[in-house]
């Protein structure tokens, strides 16, 4: 049987700190689909049909770039297959037998969306497309995507190959905590090998919010008929990374603009726990001994004022723990509700076994 503990937030922590494959979809209308989630918590501030499967353009590449990233060396060289060449849509106008290395395909791929760049890069990582694809799959499951479907690594139209917005941003906040991603998406322009020309490649990010948005970070744009205009970008502003996801939106980069500034208003990101709180002390089945519990990371959250002063935390524990509990061992959960809704949860853990 499990014990749960309803506190107000406010009594705990008033010493803390605050923080100023079956599916196709739907081609490109006046519909569109807009997320904003907090990268942290992946808590979703903004919800406009954000399940609705959709295409991504090369929105694609965000994906294709942490994949690349995870599972290359970014100083390899990589020499460019006659596939890669004269791919259609957006190019960095790779030529056969050239050689680059992984993070100068990267920087072509997100800077430049280079089709050409996303090609290469899924041949030197997994041998073929198909491979690529499944690998992209299994990333976007680690994300915490659910209804997504990827069979390319550049985006170009395909029945198959399918997003929702939802698990889009999921899939941007998964990559923006990996530095080398983040460094590249953040880049407004670098010069890159251009073969045995006498000039280097200039690249300028065709990501206007790195240049017009304050506390631009990334991400990436996208365009093809089917999918419309789309656009993934994140800024970060008094210690809290937003993420702003809208797809077939014509005014993209006006929308994630004014996504910014309203939920930037409205939101600020508060330390509830931190790394390492001791939650409680429970006795284990058939010992003397209690077992300590405890919280492995921070808990910051993005709340309104009012939400702040009104939060709740519900500890989900077992009355008593079972014999030989391991150390690490998740035994349960702390909710953070407001008027019942669940903003997010923390897992509890065993500090130590008890054997």
């Amino acid at each position: 049987m499990k014990r749960i503990a309803v506190l107000c937030i406010c009594a705990l922590i008033g010493a803390f700190s605050c923080y100023a494959p079956n599916a196709t979809a739907t081609a490109a209308t006046s519909y569109d689909a807009q997320i904003v989630m907090e990268v942290n918590s992946l808590r979703v501030l903004l919800d406009k049909d954000g399940d609705k499967k959709m295409f991504p353009a090369s929105t694609t590449k965000i994906l294709t770039a942490i994949c690349a990233i995870e599972n290359a060396d970014l100083d390899e060289s990589v020499t460019i297959k006659k596939e890669c060449v004269g791919i259609e849509g957006s190019s960095i106008y790779l030529t056969e037998g050239e050689k680059l290395t992984v993070k100068e395909l990267l920087y072509g791929l997100m800077l430049r969306s280079g089709n050409d760049a996303a090609t290469a890069l899924a041949l030197h990582v997994s041998g073929s497309i198909e491979k690529f694809a499944s690998l992209m799959n299994e990333t976007a499951e680690k994300a915490g995507a659910k209804h997504s479907n990827f069979v390319n690594p550049h985006g170009l139209p395909d029945d198959g190959h399918y997003v929702t917005a939802n698990d889009l941003a999921l899939i941007t906040a998964y990559s923006l905590k990996n530095p080398d991603f983040k460094e590249i998406v953040s880049t407004k322009k670098i010069e890159i090998s251009n073969g045995d020309k006498p000039y280097k490649r200039l690249l300028i990010n065709k990501n206007k919010m790195l240049f017009e948005c304050e506390g631009a970070t990334g991400v990436k744009t996208g365009y093809t008929k089917k999918a419309g205009r789309c656009l993934v970008s994140s800024c970060e502003r008094n210690g809290m990374e937003l993420v702003s996801v809208v797809l077939n939106c014509p005014p993209m980069f006006e929308t994630a603009k004014g996504h910014f500034d309203e939920y930037f208003s409205k939101y600020k990101l508060y330390k509830l726990f931190e790394s390492d709180f001791i939650v409680d002390f429970l006795p284990v089945e058939g010992k003397q001994t209690q077992c300590a519990l405890y919280i492995k990371s921070d808990v910051l959250l993005p709340l309104t004022e009012n939400e702040y002063e009104n939060i709740e935390i519900e500890y989900d524990l077992p009355d008593i723990l079972p014999a030989n509990v391991k150390k690490d061992q998740q035994v349960g959960k702390i909710n953070f509700r407001v008027k019942n809704d669940l903003l997010f949860s923390e897992k509890i853990y065993t500090i130590n076994g008890i054997n």
